[in-house]
């Protein structure tokens, strides 16, 4: 009896080994692909030029004449400030200019008189010079005065503002009674021209260099002008639709985080992107000959990620593999673990164990690539 349970008990196990091998798991051989990953890299986002509105003389806010975010023209007024005082200042002005105007006149007449009794030898060449000089003095008297009057009429066209660019108004901080002044701690506003908006972002040293040498060109403008366009993430997650270029490169790694400073440029013709938000730049790089393992093929134990590679007698082993840390739709890209010509295992991860065997079901690499890209 000893002898036919221990059979049983033999043959029982061997069935289970046996039913154990049967079970079919998916299969995959891993071969070289040219992939193009998307480097991501947090970017701030500004307008073109960002102009703050500044009055150059001091008065009262009379009128506003713009509301926050209204989109202007280079030439719009803005503002307008009471002239009242300034225009006083004209009618003095002016009144001092004429007042010199005739003193220049009386001047010259007496520059005349001078020189017929001169010529009559009536009064000495002493009178004659005087008479010159007081002429000249008056004559200098009216320039100032003029030149007077043309600051009180400059000084009464700042009291309207205008726009220097084109652009989209910011926040307005003052209201119609307010005094301002050149010295305020606060702009009137701010005129963002946002027709193009610049994106800034960094690379550390060691992505910066990488950077540099993957891209053909003998120098650097080169380079850049060779890259493929840029595109943009915004903050809700969407794509912008227009793509961008890659302006300029700092000449300096910044000593305080070892990183180089990048300006990306992006059309912005329906003013979607506003100065001062937030997006993730993203820069295409192809790489030839990459080890791509699909990630639902992987798991992680301990910060660590692994494969299931079979061997040719269908049995399975873990495997630990280093991957980069921006991937091809649902593809890890592998550095390091695997090679081309490897088998893993790529469906039911989760069910099968160390040593364990199965019965390999190949399933084509390009289809399953084009199933989960």
């Amino acid at each position: 009896m000893i002898l036919l349970l221990s059979s049983c008990n033999s043959n029982k196990a061997s069935a289970d080994k046996n039913k154990e091998q049967k079970k079919e798991y998916a299969v995959m051989v891993l071969m070289p692909q040219t992939a193009t990953i998307n480097m991501q890299y947090p970017a701030s986002l500004q307008g073109r030029q960002n102009i703050e509105i500044r009055p150059r003389i001091e008065g009262y806010l009379e009128k506003i004449l713009i509301d926050e975010g209204s989109v202007v023209k280079r030439g719009q007024v803005l503002f307008q400030l009471d002239g009242s005082q300034y225009e006083q200042n004209i009618r003095s002005a002016e009144a001092d200019s004429k007042m010199a105007a005739a003193e220049v006149n009386v001047a010259q007449m007496q520059l005349k008189k001078a020189q017929s009794l001169v010529a009559k030898e009536v009064v000495s060449h002493f009178e004659l010079e005087a008479a010159e000089y007081a002429l000249q003095a008056k004559q200098a008297a009216l320039a100032q005065a003029n030149a007077r009057l043309q600051n009180a009429k400059t000084n009464l066209s700042y009291t309207i503002i205008r726009s220097p660019s084109n652009g989209v108004v910011g926040n307005i901080p003052y209201r119609v009674g307010s005094l301002i002044s050149g010295n305020s701690d606060k702009p009137l506003t701010t005129v963002s021209d946002i027709s193009s908006i610049y994106a800034y972002f960094s690379m550390n040293e060691k992505e910066f260099l990488a950077f540099i040498r993957r891209d053909s060109g003998k120098s650097l403008q080169q380079k850049l002008n060779r890259m493929s366009e840029l595109e943009l993430i915004l903050a809700d997650g969407s794509i912008y639709p227009d793509k961008g270029k890659i302006e300029t490169v700092s000449g300096i790694l910044n000593p305080e985080t070892g990183s180089a400073n990048f300006r990306a440029v992006f059309p912005n013709p329906k003013s979607l992107i506003r100065s001062g938000g937030s997006a993730t730049i993203c820069i295409p790089e192809n790489i030839q000959n990459a080890i791509l393992v699909p990630q639902k093929a992987t798991y992680e134990i301990q910060g660590k990620r692994f494969v299931y590679m079979v061997g040719k007698d269908g049995e399975i082993n873990a495997s630990e593999i280093s991957v980069l840390s921006v991937g091809v739709g649902q593809c890890f890209v592998v550095v390091a673990g695997v090679n081309s010509g490897d088998t893993i295992v790529v469906e039911g991860v989760n069910s099968v164990k160390e040593k364990m065997m199965i019965k390999p079901k190949p399933v084509s690499a390009d289809s399953l690539y084009k199933s989960i890209k």
